[in-house]
C-alpha cells in the first residue's frame, strides 16, 4: 500500500450498560490502535482513572497500542466487569426464578420400530 492511502476503520466503545458508541474512522495508512482511539474522540471528558482501566483490541482480541491498523479492523474498548459473570446469572436466577427462560418443549413420545 502506499503511504497516502487511508484506512476505513470502526471504533467501539461501550460506554455503559445498553450504551454502545460506535465511530467508523478514516485513518492514514500506518495508523496504529492509539491513533485510532484518539481520532476517534470518544474518551474526551472520561475520567483518567476510568481510561487507565479500560482494554482495548481489535476484533476481539488484545492488542498493545503500537499495532497497526489494517483496512476494515474494527478497534474495540473493554470496560473492566463490575460482577462477576456467574455471580450476576446467579443473582438473575434468584430475581426471575428457574421458569422466565430455558423453557423446555415438551417431549414426543413416539414409536420405535425394530
Amino acid at each position: 500500500m502506499a503511504t497516502d492511502e487511508a484506512l476505513d476503520v470502526e471504533l467501539v466503545y461501550a460506554a455503559g450498560p445498553h450504551r454502545v458508541l460506535r465511530v467508523a474512522l478514516r485513518l492514514p495508512d500506518g495508523s496504529t490502535l492509539t491513533d485510532a482511539v484518539r481520532a476517534s474522540g470518544v474518551l474526551d471528558g472520561v475520567a483518567a482513572e476510568m481510561v487507565e482501566q479500560l482494554k482495548a483490541g481489535i476484533w476481539g482480541r488484545v492488542a498493545p497500542g503500537g499495532t497497526l491498523l489494517r483496512a476494515g479492523d474494527r478497534v474495540e474498548l473493554w470496560r473492566p466487569l463490575t460482577v462477576d459473570p456467574k455471580e450476576a446469572r446467579r443473582l438473575r436466577y434468584r430475581r426471575d426464578g428457574a421458569g422466565k427462560k430455558g423453557k423446555r418443549a415438551p417431549a414426543v413420545s413416539g414409536t420405535r420400530s425394530r
